[in-house]
This record gives structure tokens, C-alpha cells and sequence, in this order.
């Protein structure tokens, strides 16, 4: 049976010692597994005792790598696990390592489920389906997500929600209210809110727009079809066509009207 005839300390990693075996190196561990089985010079190993050293080593090594990783910002224990088994950790080695960062308090989903909805609520704005599926990329489960985003009430979702509805309208006041709402309203989905609490939002928002406003908004949008189809139809086609775009743009068929009228006077006076 071998035995162990010196143990040194490594000038690069002062926690890990290195094992020589019959005058010969061996292995290295951590200085915990050194104390757990109590390596001392002159102590005969048996060949089981070997493999255990190095199995409880590479848990070690395991755990210090996942420590390394959750110093950047937290994780969830899918990640964890995940960055692991990409370092070719084997699975026995990275489910021990799991448990004893679990232990220890150094993963925590219910915590880090917490924090995400915190952070994805109160720095991107985001809704609690967006916020769900951030969970579930993070391998959160269903039982925990709905458990958490039980605090996201539906006021909160509301006041955020209109915060940015209003940011919005107030940032494109030269787009048609109707055209605007629905701009909004396909932003709140990608936020991940429900339709009612969208409907709400929008109901809180004054998207009213002044004689002035209106006059530019139309001559903006119609003076765009007008260039965009007169190279192409005339007459009654360019207008219909005109008016269709107009339409679909959000401006009510009086300025419509208004605006081809003005063109067709335009035209005559040619």
C-alpha cells in the first residue's frame, strides 16, 4: 500500500497541497479534504481512501469554481449546475457541489426568483409574463414563479405600465392618437402585460391632440402617400389609394377628405 512521504503547499495556490506517494508526486487537494482525512507524513493509504480523497477534492473544486461564478451576480441553481457540467464536471460531483453551496446559503432560487423579479420590474419596466419567462430560461419552476409573482400586484403593474404609456404618447405626439395607442399597446405585450391591465394604461392617457397637432399630422402622413403612389396612379386611384393610407395611419376621414380636396385644388390650379 502506498505511503505518503511528503506534503507540500503550492506557491500559486496556498490552499492546495500537493501529495507525493513513495517519493513520488501523486495528486493534490484542498486543504480542507487535507484536514477531513487528516493526511500526515508517513501515513499509509489504502487504494479506496485514494479515490475518496479525490472524489471529495473534485467536489471541492466544483464548489469553489460555482463560487467563482455567483461572485459576478447571483444565480439560479439550474445555472449553477449548467456552468458546471460545462466545465466537465461529472454529474455525482456538481449535485454534492449543489448541495453544499444550498447549504451554506450560497444558492437560494426561492432568493434569487426575489431579486430577478425586482430588478426586471423596477430596471426594465417589464410585466409579470415577461418576467415569467425570464424565470423560466433560468430554470425556475412553474410552483416557484407563481409563488413570487404573487407580490407583483396588478396596481403596481398598472402604475408602471402607464408610466410608459404616457412616456410614449408624450415622446411621438406627431403620430395619430389611433396609430400611437396601438404602437403602445404592441409595446406593453413584449413587456409581458395582460390586455386588461394595457386597456387601463391607455385609458389613463390623454392622447387628445390640438387643431395644430392634427393639421401637422395629417399634412406629414398625406404628403407622404401623396409622393409615395403619384408615380404610380392617378385620378380617382391615387386618391383612394391616398385615403387608404391615411386610414390605416389613424387620421379620421374629415381631415382625409380635407387633405384630398386641398390636392385636388392643388391639381386644377396647375
Amino acid at each position: 500500500m502506498p505511503i505518503i512521504t511528503k506534503i507540500t503547499q503550492q506557491k500559486k495556490d496556498n490552499e492546495r497541497y500537493n501529495i507525493f506517494l513513495d517519493e513520488k508526486y501523486a495528486y493534490s487537494v484542498h486543504e480542507s479534504v487535507l484536514v477531513k482525512f487528516g493526511l500526515t507524513k508517513g501515513m499509509v493509504l489504502e487504494d479506496w481512501s485514494i479515490d475518496d480523497m479525490v472524489y471529495e477534492d473534485e467536489i471541492r473544486k466544483a464548489f469553489n469554481r460555482a463560487l467563482h461564478y455567483l461572485g459576478f451576480r447571483m444565480r439560479s441553481e439550474f445555472e449553477v449546475k449548467k456552468k458546471l457540467l460545462d466545465l466537465d464536471y461529472g454529474e455525482a460531483i456538481v449535485s454534492e457541489a449543489i448541495v453544499k453551496l444550498k447549504e451554506l446559503g450560497f444558492l437560494n432560487d426561492e432568493t434569487f426568483s426575489e431579486a430577478l423579479l425586482q430588478t426586471q420590474k423596477n430596471s426594465s419596466s417589464k410585466g409579470p409574463r415577461a418576467i415569467q419567462q425570464e424565470m423560466h430560461k433560468k430554470g425556475i419552476g412553474k410552483e416557484l414563479q407563481d409563488k413570487v409573482l404573487e407580490s407583483y400586484s396588478e396596481d403596481e403593474q398598472l402604475q408602471i405600465a402607464t408610466k410608459l404609456a404616457e412616456k410614449a404618447a408624450n415622446a411621438n405626439r406627431s403620430v395619430a392618437p389611433a396609430q400611437l395607442k396601438q404602437k403602445i399597446q404592441n409595446a406593453l405585450l413584449r413587456k409581458g402585460y395582460s390586455f386588461d391591465i394595457i386597456k387601463q394604461a391607455l385609458e389613463n392617457v390623454d392622447f387628445d391632440r390640438e387643431d395644430a397637432e392634427w393639421t401637422g399630422i395629417t399634412e406629414s402622413i398625406g404628403e407622404k402617400a401623396w409622393r409615395r403612389y403619384s408615380s404610380k396612379f392617378s385620378g380617382r386611384n391615387l386618391h383612394n389609394r391616398v385615403k387608404q393610407a391615411m386610414y390605416q395611419k389613424g387620421i379620421p376621414f374629415d381631415r382625409i377628405d380635407a387633405f384630398i380636396e386641398k390636392k385636388e385644388n392643388e391639381e386644377d390650379g396647375e
